[in-house]
């Protein structure tokens, strides 16, 4: 299963895999809109992985195949604020 990624150049780590190199017909117009222009990062084979490094593989092929897209967000940010209280909740 081939996927083309692009990055997002409105939302820092954010990347959409679709199934074909630049073919968005399936990627809503609200998401398109938010995500800013496409730029184009690789082509990946995911048959070829057992893994990616930020993703989870199995939910990238599902995503893929059930709505012919993938969006990866950033994981969200660890405040720096906690107190030692807030560790063992």
């Amino acid at each position: 299963m081939l996927c083309a990624i692009y990055r997002s150049n409105k939302r820092d780590q954010t990347y959409l895999y679709i199934e074909q190199q630049d073919d968005f017909s399936k990627i809503p117009e609200a998401l398109m809109n938010s995500f800013g222009k496409p730029v184009f990062v690789m082509t990946l084979n995911l048959e070829q992985r057992a893994k990616l490094a930020s993703a989870d593989i199995t939910r990238v092929k599902q995503d893929l195949m059930e709505q012919g897209f993938y969006l990866q967000v950033p994981p969200p940010v660890e405040s720096l604020l906690k107190t030692p209280d807030d560790l063992y909740d």
